[in-house]
């Protein structure tokens, strides 16, 4: 397998992925720390590591208890088995750099489904109060955090001694296998595919599963919900929502069928995504805003809208690549450009690149309505505080760098097709600006 390639400087590669490893566990502490103790003030929380220095750090940081563990191992057994044992229909993924075709099987939104009604059935009638997901956060965070690096190092050892594929392989560096991964489809025995837990019924799943929970612990708390928590929740669970019916386009995209499984991938969908993606909610179970109806209306649909415009781009491409680019975009016959390609075993092979519907506005533009939807769930915080908006500005500097990592991807895969599409569709993600 050749050496995995970096987007960036050697320097800066290797400074990020330090940076990342070694920082993004203590800010997740950090940031569940400030939201639920702190007030939501960074200044609080900076005041307090100041005064109290490293050993202040390490009291707020919670041990993982033995409930923790519980409800993590409880919900991730959960889920295995409806990934496992809920029927749905065979997809096949793209063709791999290797020429091999993934199968999967696309039964989320049963999956989906299945969780919310049992974890609302599980509170509804007393069995288990999601409250205490809420007051056992920073402990379930914290067992996250060290069972989610352990278990990148079984899929580093496993890329090493084990992989489920030929699209598989170290790049000479440790650091660079662990951070990027070793596998592009690591698979448990022939059906449990590890990138489809790890990304999709686990990281994904719990996002709805904690926006639920912080609405259900403001109404315990307060008897009621605030109109701005509804609008939240709401908007996050139409995203959610939108993921799972579209999931199975979700296997075509880079995520899964260009980065390998290693802590970039996994430890952010096993830990990133529950605590940052629903930070905003987080927030707001301690700080109730009353927006008034007409407001929470406005928000709501702009909110729906950009969800909406996000989820038409994403199937516009499916449709056009289902159909082999005969169909329909914008009422029309797409604009298009056939670009060949050799495959790492010497096959030529050809793709479409859509240049028409929302793919004519930017070669991203989809990146535009994701990061809208994100700041019409946030800003029922309104702007008493930065701290809810960090998952806004961490996913447009996400996205920014994904586009350009598959803009110099797709450059080094199609040559001369790409420059002649990039003349066509002319910005990356903003039209008329970037």
């Amino acid at each position: 397998m050749a050496e995995t390639k970096t987007v960036h400087s050697p320097l800066v590669t290797y400074f990020s992925m330090l940076s990342l490893l070694t920082l993004c566990p203590p800010f997740v502490i950090l940031l569940w720390y400030t939201m639920v103790h702190a007030d939501g003030s960074i200044c609080q929380t900076w005041d307090y590591l100041k005064q109290h220095g490293l050993q202040g750090f390490i009291n707020i940081w919670p041990r993982p208890t033995a409930i923790a563990w519980k409800i993590i191992a409880c919900y991730a057994v959960f889920e295995a088995a409806l990934q496992l044992l809920l029927p749905g229909k065979k997809v096949e993924g793209p063709i791999s750099p290797e020429g091999n075709r993934p199968v999967y099987k696309a039964n989320g939104v049963a999956a989906y489904v299945v969780t919310l009604v049992t974890y609302l059935t599980l509170w509804w009638f007393g069995i288990f109060n999601p409250s205490i997901v809420y007051d056992h956060l920073g402990e379930i965070f914290s067992a996250l955090i060290f069972g989610s690096l352990v278990f990148c190092v079984f899929l580093y050892i496993k890329g090493h001694l084990a992989p489920s594929s030929n699209d598989s392989g170290s790049s000479g560096n440790m650091i660079i296998d662990f951070y990027w991964g070793m596998e592009l489809y690591p698979r448990i025995g022939k059906n449990f595919d590890i990138k489809v837990f790890t990304n999709c019924r686990f990281g994904m799943m719990s996002w709805a599963v904690l926006a639920l929970t912080y609405c259900i612990k403001q109404y315990e708390q307060n008897g009621k919900v605030a109109d701005s928590m509804f609008v939240n929740t709401i908007l996050m669970l139409v995203y959610v929502t939108k993921f799972f019916w579209w999931e199975a386009g979700y296997w075509n995209t880079m995520d899964i069928a260009h980065d390998r499984a290693g802590f970039y991938i996994c430890w952010g969908c096993l830990v990133w995504v529950p605590s940052v993606y629903t930070s905003p909610g987080m927030y707001l179970v301690n700080h109730p805003v009353n927006l008034g109806l007409q407001l929470a209306l406005y928000i709501l649909a702009a909110g729906i809208l950009s969800i909406y415009v996000n989820y038409d781009c994403d199937r516009q491409r499916q449709e056009f690549r289902r159909t082999n680019g005969k169909c329909f975009v914008w009422g029309k016959a797409p604009s298009k450009i056939v670009a060949s390609y050799t495959t790492t075993s010497g096959e030529t092979k050809t793709s479409l690149l859509l240049t028409s519907g929302w793919w004519g506005l930017s070669r991203h533009f989809h990146y535009v309505p994701e990061i809208l939807a994100a700041f019409f769930w946030t800003v029922p915080a309104l702007f008493n505080h930065f701290l809810p908006y960090f998952y806004v500005i961490f996913l447009t500097i996400l996205l920014f760098d994904r586009a350009k990592r598959d803009d110099d991807r797709c450059r080094s895969k199609y040559g001369k097709y790409w420059k002649l599409y990039c003349e066509k569709v002319r910005y990356r993600i903003v039209p008329g600006i970037y």
